[in-house]
């Protein structure tokens, strides 16, 4: 991987390689990477470097363009895309777009093999560079219907983060706050710190104060206490995999952070694309949940927070019922409950 110095999109494509921001290094450093391989790409979904479910099927999208572009000879091209697309398929077991966009890929390659390898070079860029044009669209619909749901002077609570980071370039949570910023409403945003990894802090807190929206953090243990004061008028959060049922696949923490937003009467609101729902799920106790290395938890920047050998768990997601949650906002409008009925009208 090398440095770019120039500031880009958070996942774009130059110069026959994958450029994107190292969001391990935000807030205090903006760095970006020069991807030239599959297992490039593939090691910077595992180690999130990207993240967000969006983001990192896009980068999988670009991951497979750049497995067929590199390829100088149609001998062992179907072996070389199917080895590319099993790596990929293995850097993330939760979010639900890194498989979609894997799959959509899948099936631009076979329509079009036939036609030769240097017209399937461009056939498959073409595709990748079109998800990520779609997905930002996706996004400002999605920030279009969600910002309804807001009222002038409003406060916002989010977990974990959302936005621009986490998509092609707006955001699904954040697109909702940054859309109601667009219509005018003068409102505020608590953030969750999120730990382990503190993207709410690291990430959403950044992407707010960079577009001058007023924002505050909290620690993910304060987000009750607020509630119970009448500090938050609803609550907006994102989403990795979503049920047919509803139930809804998120940052470790979300399933708390629905549970005191019902015992307040806060409105809990998920955010996210079709693409981010799994049709062959009938509820979230099917989804699949990463658990990732002990010293994401042991260490804080690094350093050392606790015993070097203390056993840790370590889930990156929970799920969050779908009877916990008051509205999903996609790209189509806000799906209500009950959400069996409303999710299979997609599903068809």
């Amino acid at each position: 991987m090398e440095k770019v110095l120039a500031m880009l999109p958070t996942i774009s494509w130059k110069d026959e390689a994958v450029i994107l921001i190292d969001q391990r290094k935000l807030p205090q450093k903006e760095e970006y990477l020069r991807l030239k391989s599959v297992e490039q790409v593939a090691r910077a979904i595992e180690t999130m470097i990207i993240r967000g479910a969006p983001a990192i099927g896009l980068a999988a999208a670009y991951g497979l363009a750049l497995a067929v572009r590199q390829q100088k000879t149609e001998q062992n091209l179907d072996r070389s895309f199917e080895k590319a697309y099993e790596r990929l398929w293995r850097t993330r077991p939760t979010a639900r777009n890194l498989f979609w966009a894997l799959e959509r890929m899948k099936t631009v390659f076979q329509k079009h093999r036939r036609q030769g390898l240097r017209a399937l070079k461009d056939i498959m860029l073409a595709e990748a560079r079109k998800m990520d044009e779609e997905d930002l669209a996706i996004n400002m619909k999605i920030g279009e219907h969600g910002q309804r749901l807001i009222s002038r002077g409003d406060t916002v609570l989010t977990h974990c983060n959302a936005g621009a980071l986490a998509t092609a370039g707006y955001g699904t949570a954040l697109g909702v706050i940054r859309a109601a910023v667009a219509h005018g409403k003068k409102i505020k945003v608590l953030a969750d710190e999120t730990r382990p990894l503190l993207q709410g802090a690291r990430l959403t807190c950044w992407e707010l104060r960079r577009e001058r929206i007023p924002t505050t953090l909290i620690t993910d243990n304060m987000a009750g206490y607020l509630m119970k004061k009448g500090e938050v008028s609803l609550v907006i959060v994102g989403a990795d995999r979503i049920a047919l049922n509803g139930d809804t696949a998120n940052k470790i923490g979300t399933y708390s952070v629905a549970i005191l937003a019902r015992e307040h009467h806060v409105p809990f609101y998920v955010a996210a694309p079709l693409s981010t729902f799994d049709f062959s799920l009938q509820t979230g106790e099917d989804i699949p949940i990463e658990e990732r290395q002990p010293d994401e938890v042991r260490r804080i920047g690094g350093k050392l927070i606790t015993l070097p050998d203390l056993p840790v768990r370590n889930p990156a997601f929970d799920v969050t019922p779908g009877r916990f949650i008051s509205g999903i906002i996609t790209e189509r409008g806000v799906l209500r409950p009950p959400f069996s009925r409303a999710i299979k009208k997609f599903a068809r």
